[in-house]
């Protein structure tokens, strides 16, 4: 009989981007340290990502690479950064050159090491085909369980985090409050300017406040101008740090979300979405982690999806999967998503 390997007590696990990524990573560790409380956990990703993890018995290894950490000797850097801290395992959960290289340092150290599996080639076959009824592929949290499977760990997959109470960085909270993120890294997946523009004059008209979620720059132009034509919309950029924004969206009755990081930040916190897709499906398993279905948004397109992450140029230069999704089929599906919540509310004290 085959005697097992002992199991590793010090895993790495890194991933240094992008943010939902990181995100969904923070669900496999969550399941992962229930089930092996006594394994010593260290995230090697950016610090601006560390409350991500809020709640989780972990530590971290910041990568800078603009810094220590910068070019082919920050590599070296890093491999011995991780080193000092006494690991037996990697699980490179990024598949990048970064983190390949330093996998790579330790695979020739004789350390034990796993690495994601992407499906890259079954999510590309998916790419110009119309997937609206097809099977989903692996979620990408289970994929980071996979990585940690192949080290010799058995557990089972992450049930959907669940509601917790956490501070308000907006005050006390009166009435429904609804967030409202429109913008991606890509076209594709970006809600186009004048139906955002409507998108916010109608949820501005329905809910007692409406927070606006962007990043810098122009997108942070654009939620300015909401803030100063709406007296009940507010600009969430520039008020709160990550860790603010997390607990703001835990405290939101629905958050609309783009195929991005503020559907994965909800997805921590338990917070119902209306996700919105458009060059990208949810098929290929990148929706946020125990969001209900029933909260995504997409029109059936034979060209959809034309692309895995979004960064391809739409082959008619219209975007028309995202022009097809109104203003007014946001509003009316953020109703259903509160409404069932509220429902489900109701259903759990009345078993109380």
């Amino acid at each position: 009989m085959k005697k097992r390997r002992r199991l590793p007590r010090h895993v790495v696990a890194i991933r240094l981007s992008a943010m939902g990524d990181v995100v969904m990573l923070a669900h496999t560790l969550r399941a992962f340290k229930a089930a092996y409380p006594d394994v010593k956990v260290t995230v090697a990703t950016r610090r601006q990502f560390e409350s991500f993890f809020d709640g989780i018995d972990v530590d971290f290894i910041f990568v800078d690479t603009k810094g220590r950490h910068r070019g082919v000797g920050g590599l070296w850097k890093l491999y011995r950064d991780i080193g000092r801290r006494h690991v037996d395992a990697i699980a490179d959960m990024h598949g990048v050159l970064r983190s390949i290289v330093v996998r790579t340092l330790f695979r020739m150290s004789m350390y034990r090491c796993a690495k994601i599996n992407k499906g890259k080639v079954e999510k590309w076959f998916r790419v110009g085909y119309n997937s609206q009824n097809s099977v989903p592929l692996k979620h990408t949290v289970v994929r980071y369980c996979d990585v940690l499977r192949d080290l010799g760990f058995e557990f089972d997959n992450p049930a959907p985090a669940v509601k917790i109470a956490r501070p308000n960085p907006m005050g006390e909270k009166h009435g429904l409050w609804v967030g409202f993120a429109p913008f991606s890294a890509h076209d594709g997946k970006t809600y186009p300017a004048d139906l955002r523009v409507e998108a916010v004059r109608l949820l501005s008209e329905r809910y007692d406040r409406v927070f606006i979620h962007s990043g810098g720059g122009a997108e942070a132009e654009f939620a300015a101008q909401m803030e100063r034509a709406h007296k009940n919309v507010t600009a969430v950029n520039g008020k709160v740090d990550m860790a603010g924004e997390l607990n703001l969206i835990s405290n939101l009755d629905c958050i609309v979300s783009m195929d991005s990081l503020a559907m994965h930040m909800a997805s921590l916190v338990a917070t119902p979405v209306v996700s919105v897709w458009g060059a990208t499906h949810p098929a290929l398993g990148f929706l946020g982690y125990g969001c209900s279905p029933e909260g995504v948004l997409q029109v059936d397109m034979p060209c959809r999806p034309c692309s895995v992450y979004g960064e391809m140029k739409c082959q008619y230069g219209d975007y028309r999967c995202l022009r097809a999704i109104t203003p007014e089929m946001i509003v009316a599906k953020v109703d259903e998503m509160i409404a069932a919540a509220q429902k489900a509310h109701a259903g759990k004290e009345a078993e109380a």
